[in-house]
């Protein structure tokens, strides 16, 4: 997979509300009502992330998650984590 220029990454930004890019990473974090909510979300985004065989750095305190997307092979953003951005966009809020 192509790694992505600082400028298609700063493009396709534009789509995602709170996501940066800093460190050859996109990155975003979310706060839930409690621990539980976290952990659930955690969990539905682990499924995804094994079905798309893309796996992201991530921490969680508490109802804080943190996350960090990179593809370790290209040595940066490419268009895999676009994809799973997405779709963890898409289990945070289904609205979107």
């Amino acid at each position: 997979m192509k790694k992505l220029s600082e400028n298609e990454i700063q493009n396709k930004l534009e789509n995602f509300k709170g996501w940066t890019y800093a460190k050859n990473a996109i990155h975003t974090s979310f706060q839930f009502e409690n621990f539980k909510e976290a952990f659930t979300v955690m969990t539905r985004i682990a499924f995804e992330a094994e079905a798309q065989q893309h796996h992201p750095n991530w921490g969680n305190v508490y109802n804080q998650l943190e996350i960090s997307l990179s593809t370790h092979d290209a040595d940066g953003v490419t268009e895999k984590d676009f994809k799973l951005a997405r779709a963890i966009e898409e289990i945070v809020d289904p609205s979107n």
